[in-house]
């Protein structure tokens, strides 16, 4: 009986991912390896003030699973080939009537501002925000916009910001920058750790405007290697300071901030009287003394947000300025980021409603060969799929802020993957917007160059796409193996584990005669998308299964098979997108939206192609053919790298 469930459980005995470290891309363009004792799940921002008799349904549910180990996340569960659907059905509504209003309040005059007020091809130009949209910001309040209300900010939450990033997103992403690099990360660590005191002190004149934030963690000779940070900051004689020396580079309002959020190696005396060092946050002001920057520096896109280096000459920071404890300053890093992260999705959605639109407008009044150019199949295909991968962008990104707004605390996984799919689904926009206007895209009026310019950072800085695929294979592995190595554990004492082990192994069983576990999303999508429900379903289950046998086939050394990892992430990244179009157009459906049959077509066509896409990777994860092409791509890359570039013979001999 025991025998499949004994075959799962054997080869996790030597499975170590748990102490291996995470790698982790920082917002100001670094790579970070984040070990596993430094890391935490990310918290919430500051939680919003619910009315009487209002609760946040996810808070107790969450603290009692992750008590238990487990998880309620439905990227976490997916690596286990199990589907979690607390989290994702149905599509999660977390705005009151109240909350409504506000938010409603806010849209029309922040458009109103991007459309009348700032020119985004002027400060591209000028390589600036001009001072009357930098003014017209303060008084909207776009510099506060989750600090609390007491503190002088708007206190939205986590939806309620999203929207509105959403509209600045599609009108200036260099204006995105600097509000995002201010309070997305710049002061999110005071927000998310700070004292009832460093709040007081710090928020209020942040949230107006007067002063501006930056995150401070990039340094020259550090990239994915976090022991390489070497900015110190060493405690002064009398206990009162720490002197902070160091520099950081491409800092986002390097030359414009007042407050820094600065991360330094610290030395930290262990239990037993050791020293060693550890990477500590601080709150850093520019009037400590001390603090200057470098001219900013010239850049492909977003232009008009700054972006310098900065240096740190024995400023004297009080010890009342750290942030997250001395030598918790990984932690507070991995936080910021995983709250910080989720706008992204938001904001780019909106950068690709603009190009859809700019493509729409062209195609529909543009004449060739007699007839408009959306009439013909090749735009068609152009329109709809530049549709589809907005839908799929925004779709994740409200779910995920909604799930933030409930109270999850679990999302990092959610967050990589919004991150990754919004920034590639908005180049691939921006990119068949441009090929649609033709050589009128080309050009700098219309709009659309600075736009693509703008967007290839992207997919770099906030975690760069191929570190964040690492960590989304990995950190998902790692749950995966848990659950396996609690197999391990009952089959020392079958007899009171019969439970478990029978389930363990009738699953494994019905798999090796090609039956299904019978995971099914019926009862949570709506009838009339029975069709991509069961291709969900099913593509949880396969990846499920590979996920099992790539763990009992590589062990611990898993997280060195970054070909194989690159395919499981990118099936996950996929079957997030389906749950969540799923999720969204069943409520569309449900309710009747005008647009309900629309978004009832962008489901089926995305969730067909997913699956195909998913099949296509998991099997390449396990293909002894595919696994000799990946060793083939190795030796190509070492003979290029040797060589230091393309070495081979010219057709021409010369």
């Amino acid at each position: 009986m025991f025998r499949s469930a004994g075959y799962l459980a054997r080869s996790v005995s030597n499975l170590s991912i748990k102490s291996k470290p995470q790698i982790l891309r920082c917002a100001d363009n670094s790579s970070r390896v984040i070990p596993s004792s430094c890391r935490s799940t990310a918290a919430s921002p500051e939680p919003r003030q619910e009315p009487a008799g209002k609760t946040l349904p996810n808070t107790k549910k969450e603290a009692s699973a992750s008590a238990q180990g487990e998880s309620r996340s439905f990227a976490m569960n997916l690596f286990q080939g199990k589907i979690a659907t607390e989290q994702v059905f149905p599509f999660p509504e977390v705005l009151d009537d109240e909350q409504k209003e506000i938010l409603q309040m806010l849209v029309d005059p922040c458009a109103k501002f991007f459309e009348e007020q700032n020119d985004a091809l002027k400060n591209d130009a000028m390589e600036k925000i001009d001072d009357t949209s930098m003014q017209g910001l303060r008084e909207m309040g776009a510099f506060g916009l989750q600090v609390p209300q007491e503190l002088g900010g708007l206190g939205l939450n986590n939806t309620q910001y999203a929207r509105l990033v959403e509209i600045v997103g599609a009108h200036d992403l260099g204006v995105g920058i600097t509000l995002g690099a201010h309070q997305s990360i710049g002061f999110k660590g005071i927000l998310l750790f700070g004292s009832p005191e460093q709040k007081t002190k710090y928020l209020p004149p942040l949230a107006s405007g007067e002063q501006m934030a930056a995150f401070c963690l990039t340094e020259p000779a550090c990239g994915s290697d976090a022991s390489a940070i070497r900015t110190r900051a060493v405690l002064s004689d009398d206990g009162k300071h720490y002197v902070l020396n160091g520099s950081k580079i491409w800092i986002s309002n390097g030359g414009l901030a007042e407050v820094f959020t600065v991360f330094a190696q610290t030395p930290v005396t262990g239990p037993e009287g050791e020293t060693k060092d550890k990477v500590t946050a601080l709150i850093v002001e520019r009037s400590h003394g001390g603090v200057s920057h470098g001219a900013p520096e010239k850049k492909m896109g977003i232009k008009a947000s700054n972006t310098a280096e900065v240096y740190f000459e024995d400023v004297m920071v009080p010890v009342e300025n750290v942030l997250g404890g001395v030598g918790g300053g990984f932690k507070v890093a991995m936080n910021i980021l995983n709250n910080g992260r989720f706008g992204m999705g938001a904001a780019l959605s909106g950068t690709m409603k603009y190009c859809i639109w700019k493509a729409v407008e062209h195609a529909s009044t543009r004449m060739q060969f007699g007839s408009r150019i959306d009439s013909y199949g090749a735009i068609q295909e152009k329109i709809a799929r530049m549709t589809m991968v907005q839908f799929v962008t925004e779709s994740m990104a409200y779910m995920l802020s909604a799930n933030m707004d409930q109270g999850s605390t679990d999302f990092q996984i959610e967050a990589a993957i919004s991150k990754i799919y919004a920034s590639e689904a908005a180049w691939f926009c921006a990119d068949e917007g441009i090929q649609i206007l033709g050589g009128m895209g080309y050009m700098r009026d219309c709009g659309m160059e600075k736009v693509m310019r703008d967007l290839r950072i992207f997919r770099i800085f906030e975690g760069t796409n191929d570190i964040l695929r690492l960590f989304v294979a990995l950190t998902g592995i790692q749950y995966a193996g848990k659950s396996l190595k609690e197999l391990q554990k009952a089959l020392k004492n079958p007899l009171a584990n019969m439970g478990a082990l029978t389930g363990a192994a009738t699953k494994r069983a019905k798999r090796m005669v090609g039956l299904g576990s019978g995971l099914s999303l019926a009862q949570h999508a709506h009838p009339q998308l029975n069709d991509s429900a069961e291709k969900t379903a099913k593509a949880v289950e396969q990846f499920g299964a590979t996920v099992e046998s790539l763990l009992m086939k590589f062990n611990k050394n898993i997280i060195d098979e970054q070909f194989v990892l690159k395919r499981v992430a990118d099936s996950a990244i996929d079957i997030y997108g389906m749950v969540a179009v799923l999720s969204r157009v069943s409520r569309s459906l449900e309710q009747n939206l005008p647009s309900a049959e629309h978004e009832k077509l962008i489901c089926e066509v995305f969730c067909d192609e997913a699956a195909e896409r998913i099949q296509q990777n998991l099997a390449s994860a396990n293909s002894r053919r595919v696994h000799k092409n990946f060793d083939t791509l190795t030796k190509i890359s070492k003979n290029v790298v040797e060589n230091g570039g393309a070495f081979q013979v010219h057709p021409l001999g010369y």
